[in-house]
């Protein structure tokens, strides 16, 4: 099955709590044995327990490709070690500012990134070098926080369903792969809080409906 129904600590809310690429999957050491086995079967990554600067929100502090990851400041050296044991060639870029949330400021496949338009522009060389892709500032649906506001595989990118004509544009453009719009979680727009994927598999939180997982498969072209 492409596509599978999780919770993590009781929540649909996915997305903040993990990070997938078609590398890894990132998520709390409190994650159950179950829950990892279950990644691994429908995602076919391996499968990262660590913190992020001590906290469980893996998801919504950090953003990745294949080829690199966006930590806040305040990571531990042992969360780095962490993943830099996982996957020995990610090149880490630690975020030397005030903002934290990079899973929710950043929208990344292996081919561009889209970015708040918040960020400076020092930030944006940073995520680009690491990442190894262009890196452009834009916005989803009128808003800045564009990683929390949809997900993004090498396939497609699932976004919110108020994303403008002009966002779509930009967002093909860069990521240079088809853009559609839908929900998850029985409504809910934020696609990222709740949909993790890679090219050939999606986690969705638990409470998603059939109609949103259908989307969601053609969307990433899963189905």
């Amino acid at each position: 099955m492409p596509i599978s129904l999780l919770q993590l600590f009781g929540s649909a809310s996915i997305g903040v709590y993990s990070l997938v690429t078609d590398r890894m999957a990132l998520v709390p050491p409190q994650t159950s044995d179950g829950k990892i086995r279950k990644l691994e079967e429908c995602l076919s990554v391996k499968v990262v327990k660590t913190t992020i600067g001590e906290s469980i929100l893996v998801g919504a502090l950090a953003s990745a490709n294949s080829s690199g990851i966006s930590l806040p400041h305040y990571v531990t050296k042992e969360e780095i070690q962490t993943v830099k044991s996982a996957i020995p060639d990610i090149n880490v870029a630690v975020m030397e500012t005030k903002r934290t949330a990079y899973g929710n400021m950043v929208l990344a496949n292996d081919r561009g990134a889209v970015a708040d338009p918040r960020l400076l522009e020092e930030d944006l060389r940073n995520v680009s070098d690491a990442f190894g892709i262009e890196v452009v500032l834009g916005e989803v649906a009128g808003l800045p926080y564009v990683g929390s506001l949809a997900t993004a595989t090498n396939k497609g990118a699932l976004v919110h369903p108020l994303l403008k004509e002009e966002e779509r544009k930009r967002l093909e453009d860069v990521l240079k792969v088809p853009v559609d719009v839908g929900t998850i979680n029985c409504g809910v727009p934020y696609v990222g809080t709740g949909l993790v994927a890679k090219s050939r598999g999606a986690m969705v939180g638990f409470v998603t409906t059939g109609p949103e997982l259908f989307i969601i498969g053609q969307a990433l072209d899963l189905v």
